[in-house]
Formats: structure tokens, C-alpha cells, sequence
């Protein structure tokens, strides 16, 4: 019989609302293990164990408040809280305390969720970590980042559900390193109020859970679309799916173990209707320009920690502000201009198919915590504001959890994910 903390969310949700498990249960169950595994994981930045119990209480006598009754989640610390410290990562702000929740936190609340604390986040969302939080897996490898602490309370089975954010590959990343199910929406989707902004072209809000229907449960809360719920009784056949396989045109820097885990994905994903897809040459060239919009716009979000606070930013970050500072305006009108191109270029390629198989990460998550691994396969996506989820299905030749992404039509999330649930089931024989 399972533990409470091992419940997924769509279980423990109709558990929750029978009545046939308590929230208080719920929340005990995960801050149990959070009391024997955080100092060892080291992944959140605030907790409030009586205040979470509290709401569990008040839930658990009062009216179902919705699709989170009751059930514990996790927060990056790049969301605004009312009732919790939001730090960004940086000592900047350390002991910043938020008038108001972000939106998202806000419409979590509001379907009964209970926010469990904050996870670690890297500095200001960037590259460099800020604390050592450790993979669950193995605690010498990183659990990649910016959405650090987020990954790895869920694949530790803290936490059944958090929110994270992706401006390069910040969800999908720490998602494949982790070995849990991360789920970057088409971009604009969720509501970014009262969340650090980095880059308004790319930033995106989504989340994490340990399957399909529960990454889905919660983009359902966070987009207000019923269409993404996907019933227990209800399976796509993955007979019927047209699935493109795109090893994008930097494919020769994938690892011995992103190229296995590919060739195990196309054994198991026969019953499928495969084929291959190259992207054209307009879509082919766009990580260089998806950093350069990230680097310009980050500066000029940025400039008031750098300009009143330079000597509490990492060398790093200062490194990427200044690289951003010296991209003109004209330069980055262009880029925006491409971007916008290619946006509606990408629709072109879901002529013949309906979602896309493409590497998740160059390998599995990379030994030290010094640096959080390489976005390279998920900058494109990003830049094309395209939906994106990582599907964790096999180990890596050291036994890290390894996997692949789907990358679905823009605004057709919904379908994303069905086709989702389908291909991670057949993946998960593996």
C-alpha cells in the first residue's frame, strides 16, 4: 500500500475529495520525509510545516475548493508569495517579502492547492547555482537548473506537484536530469504577474510532477482549460499518433547515452506512425539567436540589481550582462523579427505530424554542483514559444535517469499531452 507522499496527484485528488484520505495525512506524509531528506537534498529555501498543517486542517472540514483540494505544492523562489520570503536566488533580496502572490501561486491557492515552501532556484534564474542543492539520484550530480529545488522535491517524492519557469531550458533540463515529467507550456499560456522577469519574449511558467496526467492536472489549474485534464479512464492509442523525429541539427553533441535512450525510444515507439522530420534551414540556426535575445533582454530586466548591486552578482551572471549590454537595439529588433518569422514558420512543421520526439539534453545530469548542465536542446523550442515535455523513461550507462521531450503545436497543449500519456506509457516498458 502506498504512502500518502507516494500518492500521485490525480489519486491523492480523488482520494481528497471522497474523503477517503485527509490533507493533513497528505502533508504530514511529505514533511516527514522533507524533515529525513532535506539536509541531505537541500532543496528548499522556506518551509512552514504549522502553517501547512493548518490549511491541511481547514481543508479537510470545510467544501471541496477544487482540483488541488488539499493537495501540497512546491514554488520556485522566483514567485512572489504573501506568506513566504521570495529571494530569486540572490542575496540581493534576501528577506524580500512580497505584498501579494504571483498569479500562479494565487490560482494554485484558489483550487485548494497548499504551497509546502520554496524551492531553491539558481541566482536570479541564470546559470549559477546558489546553494548546493543535490540530484536525488546521486547526490555528486547536479539536478540541473534554474528550476533546481522544483525537479528534485518531486522526484524525491516530496512534493507531488511544483511550479517552475523556462527561459532557455530551465523546466526540461532539471525535469530530465531528475527523471520526473516537466511540462513548459506554449508560450504566454500562464499568467507571468508577480514572477521575476528575465526575458518577456521567452520566460514561460509550467511545472513538474512524476507523470503525464498529473503535470496535466496542474496546467489544467494554471491555464483555466479543462481540455488539458486527462481522465484515468480515457487513453490515446498511440496507434493513431503521428509522431516526427527530429534529432535537430545538434544532434552531433548529443552523448552516447542521449543516442541510446533515442534508439530504446524508437523500439518502443513502433506501433506509432514515425517519421522523420529535418527541420527546414530557416529553423536551423536559432540557438544563437535565442541567446542573444535571452542576453539583451535579461541585461535590461537586470540592470537595477547590476547597476545599485554589481558586487553581489556571481562573475558569471556579470559576465552574461555585460554580453548583453553590448548587443545594440537594432540587433535585438532583428532577432525579435526572426523569431517571428520562424513562430510561423513552426507551424509548417506539424503539417504531417502531431508532436515531435527531440533530445531533452545533451546527456544525463553532469557530476558537481558547480554548474546545472547545458540548455542546448531546448533553446530552439523555447524561441519558438512551442509546448514542451520531457518524458524520463530509461537510466543512463551510470544509472541517471535519462529521457526524451515532445514538442507540440503552438496553443494545442491539450493535445500535447494526450499524446504524451500515450508515448510515456509505451516509453516506461523500457
Amino acid at each position: 500500500m502506498k504512502r500518502p507522499r507516494e500518492l500521485d496527484a490525480w489519486e491523492a485528488a480523488s482520494l481528497l475529495a471522497s474523503r477517503d484520505i485527509t490533507s493533513e495525512d497528505l502533508v504530514r506524509s511529505c514533511l516527514e520525509h522533507i524533515h529525513e531528506r532535506e539536509p541531505l537534498i537541500h532543496v528548499f529555501t522556506h518551509i512552514n510545516p504549522e502553517a501547512a498543517i493548518k490549511q491541511a486542517r481547514a481543508l479537510d472540514t470545510g467544501a471541496i475548493r477544487g482540483l488541488l483540494h488539499g493537495i501540497p505544492f512546491g514554488v520556485k523562489d522566483l514567485f512572489d508569495t504573501a506568506d513566504a520570503p521570495t529571494c530569486y536566488g540572490s542575496p540581493i533580496y534576501a528577506g524580500h517579502q512580497p505584498l501579494a502572490d504571483s498569479a500562479a501561486v494565487a490560482q494554485c491557492r484558489a483550487a485548494g492547492g497548499i504551497m509546502l515552501g520554496k524551492t531553491v532556484t539558481t541566482e536570479l534564474a541564470n546559470m549559477q547555482p546558489t546553494t548546493d542543492t543535490r540530484n536525488p539520484h546521486n547526490t555528486d550530480h547536479t539536478p540541473g537548473g534554474s528550476s533546481s529545488g522544483s525537479a528534485a522535491a518531486v522526484a524525491d517524492f516530496m512534493l507531488p506537484i511544483a511550479l517552475g519557469t523556462q527561459t532557455a531550458g530551465s523546466i526540461i533540463r532539471p525535469a530530465a536530469f531528475c527523471g520526473v515529467v516537466g511540462f513548459k507550456p506554449s508560450h504566454n499560456r500562464i499568467a507571468k504577474a508577480g514572477v521575476k522577469s528575465l526575458s518577456e519574449t521567452l520566460d514561460t511558467i509550467g511545472g513538474f510532477a512524476r507523470n503525464v496526467r498529473d503535470v496535466a492536472l496542474l496546467t489544467s489549474v494554471l491555464t483555466g482549460d479543462a481540455r488539458m485534464i486527462l481522465q484515468p479512464n480515457v487513453d490515446v492509442a498511440l496507434q493513431g499518433i503521428r509522431l516526427g523525429l527530429c534529432q535537430t541539427p545538434e544532434w552531433h553533441l548529443a552523448d552516447n547515452d542521449t543516442q541510446t535512450a533515442w534508439a530504446q525510444a524508437l523500439q518502443l515507439l513502433q506501433s506509432a506512425k514515425l517519421s522523420k522530420l529535418v527541420l527546414p534551414a530557416s529553423l536551423s540556426n536559432l540557438v544563437a539567436v535565442q541567446k542573444d535575445i535571452q542576453a539583451f533582454e535579461t541585461a535590461r530586466s537586470l540592470l537595477p540589481e547590476n547597476r545599485e548591486t554589481p558586487n553581489r552578482l556571481s562573475a558569471p551572471l556579470q559576465t552574461l550582462l555585460a554580453y548583453g549590454e553590448t548587443i545594440s537595439g537594432e540587433a535585438h529588433a532583428a532577432n525579435l523579427l526572426t523569431t517571428q518569422h520562424a513562430r510561423q514558420q513552426a507551424e509548417d512543421l506539424f503539417k504531417d505530424v502531431d508532436v515531435i520526439l527531440a533530445p531533452s539534453t545533451i546527456g544525463a545530469a553532469p557530476q558537481g554542483l558547480a554548474h546545472t548542465g547545458d540548455p542546448l536542446f531546448c533553446r530552439t523550442w523555447t524561441l519558438l514559444g512551442l509546448p514542451c515535455i520531457h518524458l524520463p523513461f530509461t537510466k543512463s550507462v551510470n544509472g541517471l535517469p535519462m529521457g526524451l521531450q515532445l514538442v507540440g503545436r503552438y496553443g494545442q497543449d491539450h493535445q500535447l499531452l494526450s499524446a504524451a500519456h500515450a508515448v510515456h506509457t509505451a516509453m516506461r516498458l523500457v
